[in-house]
């Protein structure tokens, strides 16, 4: 039906308010964090300052008295009016303490409160009242009631909860890498700590992912599951009332994407999986027809899948690119022994791995794999098959002869090749979009290896 001209300005407050109803619904779907519902709150409260109250006068001073007057006793404008004070109570509840089920319930009401009066109060009275009066209240609807022009940024999803660097003062700062941060804790044990920092072209760029730290961390603990029977790790435990009772009050930093674990003495060579042809192995068999000096047959494509996995150390560079060696450098450097265990655990690993990432719907490309001793035991340690360390593809769009699309940073890469940087640092920032679509991505890797959401 549609509504009396002089009801829009009224409606037009209905469908901010209904905006907002779905901007709450649909940024605590995604991030419920006690960051989030802060930020959420306060921006209800800005609203309702704005417009809601302004929304609540006209109806109590106006629309409800004519309706009184001409129609007599209304039950749906007792309940209105009885609404109206319960959100302004939710309003200053949320002011005073932001919670996440109040949150929810100002939603609720207000989605609720919205459609009583659109699909049953205006549309009940609005051909019963005289003309004469429509006319007066949509006078004095367009000359006092605030119409909020809002933009797009106005009805995106408040950004999730970020980290971009951890500060643990009790706790001595070891290491500051692309994505983590590592502190000691004691002489035996390390906390390690996943931000939602992202590199390119080995640069740390200034733009947080929602998300990509959580999805590190988890899908490592997945991976170090699924693996206990092959490899032993070094994680002692992810639930931070588990940790120091010291660590407790850092728990903001540390939920859902930290990791206490023993500390070991690391292999200082990366161990690399490789089950298909691409990157830096494309590159050079492309030059040389081999794969870090492993022949390979003649004739293979961008993305082929080889005969059978191979294994490819690298040598852990501190700064930029690892360096891809021989397995005969490898043993110099690491021992003949130490190497034949890494690579039997290496291609045990990617074959069990790579195995059940098929029945998800996802090839497990290539991979790579840090090794540390602990009481003398090769241990399996730092992230594990995470789209950081690995490339995983969609199985129902491969399609060899060219790269393939993965669940990776490939929208950032794609985007800063599209600017005039130097790819030095300072790294440019990432538009808004660029940076959902990436974290989506990441989220949409979990969700499909796991089978659970994040």
């Amino acid at each position: 039906m549609r509504r009396h001209k002089s009801l829009h300005p009224l409606s037009h407050q209905h469908h901010n308010g209904l905006a907002l109803c779905v901007l709450i619904e649909r940024t605590l779907a995604r991030d419920p964090s006690p960051a989030t519902v802060q930020r959420l709150a306060a921006k209800c409260a800005d609203r309702f300052d704005l417009e809601l109250i302004n929304h609540f006068e006209l109806e109590e001073l106006e629309l409800f008295p004519a309706i009184l007057s001409e129609l007599g006793p209304t039950p749906q404008v007792d309940a209105l009016i009885a609404e109206h004070r319960a959100m302004e109570q939710q309003i200053a509840a949320l002011r005073a303490e932001p919670t996440l089920q109040r949150l929810q319930d100002f939603g609720a009401l207000l989605r609720a409160h919205i459609r009583r009066e659109e699909n049953e109060l205006f549309e009940s009275v609005q051909d019963r009242l005289s003309e004469t009066t429509m006319q007066r209240l949509g006078d004095t609807f367009e000359t006092r009631a605030v119409r909020v022009c809002l933009d797009a940024r106005d009805f995106q999803p408040i950004p999730m909860s970020t980290l971009l660097q951890t500060n643990i003062p009790s706790l001595p700062l070891i290491a500051r890498g692309k994505v983590r941060d590592v502190y000691a804790v004691g002489d035996d044990k390390l906390l390690m700590i996943a931000t939602d920092r992202i590199s390119a072209f080995d640069c740390v760029l200034g733009s947080p992912i929602p998300d990509k730290g959580r999805v590190l961390t988890q899908l490592s603990l997945f991976w170090f599951d699924f693996l206990k029977d092959v490899v032993p790790n070094h994680l002692i435990s992810a639930n931070v009332s588990e940790y120091p009772a010291e660590l407790h009050q850092y728990r903001d930093q540390l939920e859902g994407r930290s990791m206490l674990v023993k500390r070991a003495e690391m292999v200082q060579i990366e161990c690399v999986a490789r089950g298909y042809l691409s990157g830096s192995g494309w590159k050079e068999y492309g030059k040389l027809g081999t794969v870090c000096g492993i022949p390979l047959p003649a004739g293979l494509k961008e993305s082929d899948r080889l005969p059978e996995p191979i294994f490819t150390p690298a040598f852990k560079a501190q700064t930029g690119h690892d360096e891809n060696i021989s397995f005969e450098r490898s043993a110099e450097i690491a021992g003949e022994e130490v190497m034949q265990d890494l690579r039997r655990l290496t291609l045990a690993i990617y074959s069990k791995a790579a195995d059940y990432a098929r029945t998800r719907g996802i090839i497990l490309a290539d991979t790579k794999f840090e090794f540390g001793h602990i009481g003398g035991v090769l241990t399996l340690g730092d992230e594990v098959l995470t789209p950081d360390s690995s490339r995983f593809w969609p199985a129902s769009e491969y399609k060899p002869g060219g790269a393939q699309p993965s669940f990776d940073k490939q929208f950032v890469r794609d985007y800063l090749e599209t600017l005039t940087w130097n790819k030095q640092p300072p790294a440019p920032s990432l538009p808004a979009d660029v940076v959902e679509k990436t974290s989506d991505k990441y989220r949409e890797a979990y969700e499909k290896i796991t089978g659970s959401k994040l």
